[in-house]
């Protein structure tokens, strides 16, 4: 569906009396009367789960017949900035949107500086408001708050206020309707916001995903409660309507996937939470802008249509809601997603000085070299069993770092490793290369789990929704097989640690970063791990410590032998 950017002219809202006289040269006591009025067309821009991305990063383009086409660089904020520019100068009320993650699991540019230069350069965008994303709350409620309101009280004191002495916050309105602070009942921060747009007034209401408790830390929201993403929509319908909300769209941070092509309109094959939620939803809701599954799409629901735009920048979906001013609704939805590639809209003058100070002051940090790989890059993807080159290096180094006080097993989390392993020339991987596999700045925990537990934790790799699991990444010694043909919780086959079965009532010590410690990822029992010692030591750390010391090592960082194995 191609976006027109045509905005018809809008006529005068409602005449009063008084005025009606004046125009017809003729006074009725008490009447009032409804001027006809043309269509108008509201044009919006949405993006989500940027993360932080201010650099362009690979993506792979899929062509029409769904194929895979040659990798790209596409996104970084430059390029969302010089496409905005140019769709402004078609329509300068033009309103630009987010469905969460802006920021979070971000590359060292913005990491280093706690995030502060993404809301900098959002603010600069103009961007009007935000779903909340889980990944907001990486660093907890307080932190949530001070990127809203500013300051420098932070979690984060080596990270905060460090790129400037004075960071004001975001201009723009995070939303989360349905997070629910339970010591007074009501919603966290605000769950809408009423934007006028040509004398429209657009309701925006924002929601995260129900199960972010889930995939953050447990004591970064404690005291908040998730509740349900459409009844905490059709909630804030009314008394948004009281407030003059004449249209209403959703910004929800949960999506879905789909076998239809990111550029496809009206994809009817769309699955995945996004799609139930929508089909709850008030029938006002016409348009659903989502988030979260890194996923692009323009698909209808039950008649509504409901969007994504990817990941990191990659993708802009381009919106034109066309609005009956008579009656306050929506009448038609053109929708577009397209690909942002540096270079295919005249750059933005500020945005390219911005990005200019910030990778100056960045700079000695990023490109400080770390380690010479014996081959790169190193692969995030998994086999078919479920084991990643670089997830298994990555619960090498966690192991390594933490023998010293006993830790036989190394764990790692598939979704805490954001990026391939890249490097330089001559294979020399810098700190902002590493950093961008670990950017959550999580530390180590070690604990004791018996081998009864051990099974069970592995058993609950298969606990979400994914049909192949959510995958733990192992260390070297630590093995067993899994039966994909065996019911959920007795899949789990032939464990060994160093070539020995694993001994369901020894205590075995191992180590795990602190999301997983809490339970993170669906992993609950490794919340019931006792003897529990926080290292404080960073798992960016062991990696590049790891790094450095098997600096040239064999010809790859691959595993000799495969540590997990399916059965065929």
């Amino acid at each position: 569906m191609t976006v027109s950017l045509h905005v018809p002219a809008r006529l005068p809202a409602r005449l009063s009396c008084v005025a009606f006289a004046i125009a017809s040269a003729l006074s009725v006591a008490g009447c009032t009367t409804t001027a006809s009025r043309e269509p108008v067309t509201i044009n919006l821009v949405a993006i989500n789960d940027f993360h932080g991305n201010l650099e362009p990063s690979r993506y792979t383009p899929t062509g029409l017949d769904g194929a895979k086409e040659q990798a790209i660089r596409a996104g970084g904020i430059e390029a969302v900035a010089a496409a905005l520019q140019a769709w402004r100068k078609e329509d300068k009320d033009l309103l630009f949107v987010s469905a969460g993650d802006l920021v979070g699991a971000s590359p060292a540019l913005s990491s280093l500086w706690a995030d502060e230069p993404t809301i900098e350069a959002m603010n600069m965008l103009d961007l009007r408001a935000s779903a909340v994303g889980n990944h907001e709350f990486d660093a907890g409620r307080k932190e949530l708050l001070r990127q809203q309101h500013g300051g420098c009280d932070s979690p984060r004191p080596a990270k905060a206020c460090q790129m400037g002495p004075d960071f004001k916050g975001a201009k723009f309105t995070y939303l989360a309707a349905n997070v629910i602070d339970s010591a007074t009942g009501k919603p966290f921060i605000p769950g809408y916001k009423i934007e006028t747009v040509k004398g429209v007034k657009v309701g925006l209401v924002g929601v995260v995903l129900q199960d972010t408790q889930s995939v953050v830390m447990a004591s970064g929201i404690a005291g908040l409660a998730f509740g349900d993403e459409a009844e905490a929509i059709n909630r804030a319908i009314p008394e948004m309507r009281r407030q003059g909300a004449d249209v209403i769209v959703a910004l929800v941070h949960e999506g879905g996937t789909t076998t239809d092509n990111p550029m496809q309109p009206d994809c009817a094959n769309l699955k995945g939470p996004v799609v139930d939620i929508a089909k709850k939803l008030d029938p006002v809701v016409r348009l659903v802008i989502s988030g979260h599954s890194h996923q692009g799409y323009l698909c209808n629901v039950d008649g509504r249509i409901v969007t994504q735009a990817g990941s990191y920048g990659h993708l802009a979906t381009r919106i034109a809601m066309q609005v009956d001013t008579a009656r306050d609704r929506v009448t038609g939805l053109r929708v577009e997603n397209v690909v942002l590639k540096p270079g295919d809209f005249p750059a933005d003058a500020r945005m390219t000085a911005f990005m200019a100070s910030v990778k100056e002051r960045s700079r000695a940090a990023l490109i400080r070299p770390v380690a010479r790989l014996a081959s790169a890059p190193v692969l995030r993807m998994q086999n078919e069993a479920g084991e990643a080159p670089l997830g298994s290096l990555i619960a090498d180094a966690v192991l390594a770092a933490t023998r010293n006080v006993g830790a036989q097993i190394g764990f790692m989390n598939e979704g805490g490793i954001r990026k391939d392993l890249e490097a330089g020339p001559d294979n020399v991987a810098a700190f902002g290369q590493a950093q961008a596999v670990l950017p959550f700045g999580n530390t180590l925990v070690v604990m004791d789990l018996t081998g009864a537990q051990i099974r069970t934790l592995l058993e609950q790799q298969w606990r979400s929704a994914s049909p192949n699991g959510s995958m733990l990444q192992v260390s070297n010694g630590f093995s067993y097989r899994w039966d994909a043909k065996r019911p959920v919780g007795s899949r789990v086959l032939d464990i060994t640690l160093d070539g020995k079965p694993l001994e369901a009532g020894k205590t075995y010590r191992v180590v795990a970063n602190d999301f997983l410690a809490e339970g993170g990822d669906n992993f609950p029992e490794f919340a019931k791990g006792s003897n529990r010692l926080e290292t404080g030591l960073l798992d960016l750390d062991a990696f590049t410590e790891y790094l450095r010391n098997i600096e040239g090592q064999g010809a790859s960082l691959a595993p000799a032998a495969p540590r997990i194995m399916k059965a065929q």
